[in-house]
């Protein structure tokens, strides 16, 4: 700001005169000094803290006497003193928080100190008025008097004899002793008037000329001679000029609440810049906010200057400090800052520091990514009335485009906030919460939470984007086909685990929490793994409707905490393709579309055998060391039992991808020709070469039987589950060698579809002599063909009764 020019140094030392320092202290408020002419009447306002106690106590008036003594004039209990009978009353304002002394046919008696407070007696709350009641427009003691109010026009009339009519005219003014000359009839004009005051003649033939002076100061005050002709002869005559104060009109506010300077101006200034500034005590009048666009720092982000047509303008200031309360300027001049002379509105602000407002944080911090959730408070009385939340920006004035409100997003701003952005009215109570999540470095800055009741209830946040990470994890982006199942996995930190966990489907107006699988199967529900701070959303089966915007998100009793977005893009599935499960998607990763490769499978290491997570394949699960290695990473598995001549023991079945979706798949249609069709050719490939089994098995029976009829040895095995090749159970000597096939150290290879997919185990690097096998009779021999029989019929046995319901 620029430092106060020297003709502005005496008008702000009498702006400071008038403005002394109030304490804040005392909770009731009211106006430090009341000027009034005589004749007229005053309107004393007072201010009291927003309690019920305040709003029913007794409300009083009196008058300063000696020795401290304070004479009641009129109270709310009715009482009305006999001086103030029939030209007073007092009215209480209780949804203001305030009460108005209304005082008329003022005479000069009534100037003193007084008070305004309430208690029962008068020694409670107060604030104490200085009253003055000057003249008006008339004589006192020979002297003409004119007041006026600073920035207006006063003109006074000069007379004069007819003998001096053509005799030069001048005004002074009296300095003391001394005078000076303000003004003459030959266009001279003192530098302190320059451009303000003229001298006027109608005609001739009136013996009087005009004195006007324009945009009165408060230096201008004091007595002023008008002369017609030279000082020896001239007609001369006095006039007191008085400059009323200026009276601040009061404006009383709650710490961390908002107020609103209505300033109404004259016509003169109606095109010129306006402005609003503060009164300092070293610095004369900052400018807080300006039409130039000239904000102060310590106000960034929290006020707004609203023009209502060219002579009136509203500044709104938020987030109110005790650092705000003093005194305040509203005017208008090209330069957009206070200048002596011109016309200006004076206001007081009082902070209330025992206030009722909630205490809300004014920043708010966030990731890039991530979310945050601003708390704003209203008035509990203006719960049906619309809240907002705009976004400050740092234009000419400060301007705060609407973003969203509780009947929702805002069109305008559809298309940056869609999916982003939503306003609860939780928790309730005087405080609503709006939620911005997928959050960017320029949203960061200033908001405001407005509504449509009580605006001293608006309030101010800041929001910061630092450095870090989303706590909550979710895909980017899904695309689903319809009627299959979609589950959406939402990983959150051990931090969480108390809080509540939902997921939600944004729209306009809310983001609607889904309901549980028990009471809407068809929609979407939740499950929770607190074991691993997991939380799924299924959608069983996917429907168009399904498509938009989903959240998952945390709460901790009525408050809610960080929030994920993700999309779902609903497409016809595409015949022939493969079913893709979009279940294990990575959080943050892009879920393939059906139909496209798998990324696990392509990653899979040559040789490995992918099993899916969750398989019951109880012969996977319980591999020994030398097995197929059970990859946990899968996301996709084409769902379809294998079948190969060389498999024996080694045939699985594949559960459906459904399956890993929290154990819910959708039900086939059971007269469906696809679903019939699957059935029995899974029942042909089992029967078939079970049949076949069993008749080499009974030959072989038959003949062993023939050859050892004598033999009464008999080898019961007992009934087991093993992984064994065709190539071991062609060479039934060699069988006989490995048997233990758990403690064997040698790798083990299993033929899958026509392609080796191999694991291998750990080998002993310590070669030993392969012992001599022992000679074996032919009745062991038999005894080994027929163990063997019996492992591999059990095996099958098992694989039939398990195949059919995982296919």
């Amino acid at each position: 700001m620029q430092e106060p020019s020297a003709m502005m140094l005496p008008f702000l030392a009498c702006l400071l005169a008038v403005f002394p320092v109030v304490s804040m202290k005392s909770p009731i408020f009211g106006p430090q000094e009341v000027s009034r002419l005589e004749g007229g009447s005053a309107s004393i306002k007072c201010y009291y803290p927003a309690t019920s106690v305040n709003r029913h106590s007794r409300k009083y008036w009196c008058r300063q006497g000696a020795r401290g003594r304070c004479t009641t004039l009129i109270s709310s209990d009715r009482y009305v003193s006999k001086d103030y009978e029939g030209r007073a009353n007092l009215t209480n304002f209780p949804e203001s928080n305030s009460f108005v002394v209304d005082i008329g046919h003022l005479t000069q008696n009534d100037s003193g100190r007084y008070k305004c407070g309430l208690g029962i007696t008068n020694q409670g709350l107060f604030f104490d008025v200085s009253l003055d009641v000057s003249p008006g427009l008339g004589f006192l003691n020979g002297t003409q008097v004119h007041t006026a109010d600073p920035g207006r026009t006063v003109t006074i009339d000069c007379p004069f004899s007819s003998e001096n009519s053509m005799e030069m005219k001048s005004v002074y003014k009296k300095i003391g002793p001394n005078r000076i000359l303000v003004t003459d009839s030959n266009g001279y004009e003192h530098p302190d008037y320059k451009n303000r005051v003229r001298l006027t003649i109608q005609d001739t033939s009136q013996l009087a000329f005009s004195f006007v002076i324009n945009q009165l100061k408060l230096s201008d005050a004091g007595m002023y001679v008008c002369q017609a002709g030279d000082d020896s002869r001239g007609d001369k005559s006095n006039f007191d000029l008085r400059v009323l104060k200026p009276e601040p009109e009061l404006v009383y506010g709650d710490l961390r609440g908002s107020v609103t300077f209505d300033c109404a101006l004259g016509p003169e200034v109606a095109n010129l810049p306006k402005f609003l500034c503060r009164v300092n005590n070293d610095k004369g009048c900052r400018v807080v906010v300006n039409t130039l666009g000239k904000r102060a720092q310590d106000f960034e982000g929290r006020v707004l200057l609203i023009s209502k047509d060219n002579r009136s303008f509203m500044v709104h200031i938020t987030g109110l400090r005790k650092e705000d309360a003093g005194h305040y300027l509203c005017g208008a001049h090209s330069d957009g800052e206070p200048q002596e002379g011109w016309s200006t509105q004076a206001w007081q602000l009082f902070v209330n520091e025992e206030t009722t407002m909630p205490r809300i944080p004014s920043v708010v911090k966030g990731v890039v990514g991530g979310s945050v959730a601003v708390l704003c408070p209203y008035n509990p009385k203006d719960r049906d009335s619309l809240k907002y939340l705009c976004h400050w920006e740092e234009a000419q004035t400060g301007s705060c485009p609407q973003l969203v409100s509780s009947e929702g997003l805002v069109q305008e701003q559809y298309k940056q906030y869609e999916g982003r952005l939503v306003l609860y009215e939780e928790p309730g109570n005087g405080t609503y919460t709006v939620i911005l999540n997928q959050l960017t470095p320029q949203d960061a800055g200033f908001y405001w939470c407005r509504t449509s009741g009580d605006s001293r209830w608006w309030s101010t946040v800041e929001l910061k984007i630092v450095e870090g990470e989303p706590n909550l994890k979710v895909p980017k982006n899904v695309t689903a086909s319809l009627g299959e199942t979609l589950k959406l996995p939402c990983h959150l930190p051990c931090k969480f685990s108390s809080y509540e966990k939902y997921w939600c489907k944004w729209g306009n107006k809310s983001c609607k929490a889904l309901p549980s699988q028990d009471e809407a199967p068809r929609q979407g529900s939740v499950s929770c793994d607190g074991k691993n701070q997991l939380i799924n959303l299924i959608l069983n089966p996917v429907t168009k409707e399904d498509e938009g915007w989903y959240w998952c998100g945390v709460k901790d009793g009525l408050r809610f905490g960080e929030t994920m977005a993700v999309h779902v893009e609903v497409k016809e599935r595409v015949k022939g393709s493969k079913d893709v499960s979009q279940v294990n998607a990575a959080p943050g990763k892009k879920v393939i579309e059906p139909g496209s490769k798998d990324v696990s499978q392509v990653n899979a290491a040559p040789g490995k055998k992918v099993i899916e997570p969750g398989s019951k394949d109880v012969s996977q699960l319980n591999a020994a060391p030398g097995k197929e290695v059970i990859d946990p990473h899968v996301r996709k598995i084409e769902n379809k039992v294998i079948q190969d001549s060389s498999l024996f023991a080694e045939d699985r079945a594949v559960k459906n991808p459904a399956d890993s979706a929290g154990g819910s798949r959708p039900s086939e249609d059971p007269g469906s020709s696809s679903g019939q069709g699957g059935s029995s050719k899974v029942l042909i490939s089992t029967l078939v070469p079970l049949a076949l089994v069993l008749a080499l098995g009974a030959l072989a029976v038959g003949v062993v039987r023939a050859r050892h009829r004598r033999n009464v040895d008999r080898v019961s095995i007992r009934s087991y589950r093993t992984d064994i090749s065709m190539s071991d159970f062609e060479n039934s000597r060699d069988f006989g060698a490995n048997d233990n096939m758990g403690a064997s150290s040698v790798t083990q290879e299993t033929s899958l579809g026509g392609k080796d997919e191999f694991t291998a185990t750990t080998e002993n690097t310590v070669e030993m002599e392969e012992p001599k096998k022992a000679k074996r009779s032919s009745k062991e021999e038999a005894d080994m063909a027929y163990t063997a029989y019996l492992l591999q019929a059990n095996n099958m046995a098992a694989n039939v009764q398990d195949g059919p319901s995982e296919a």
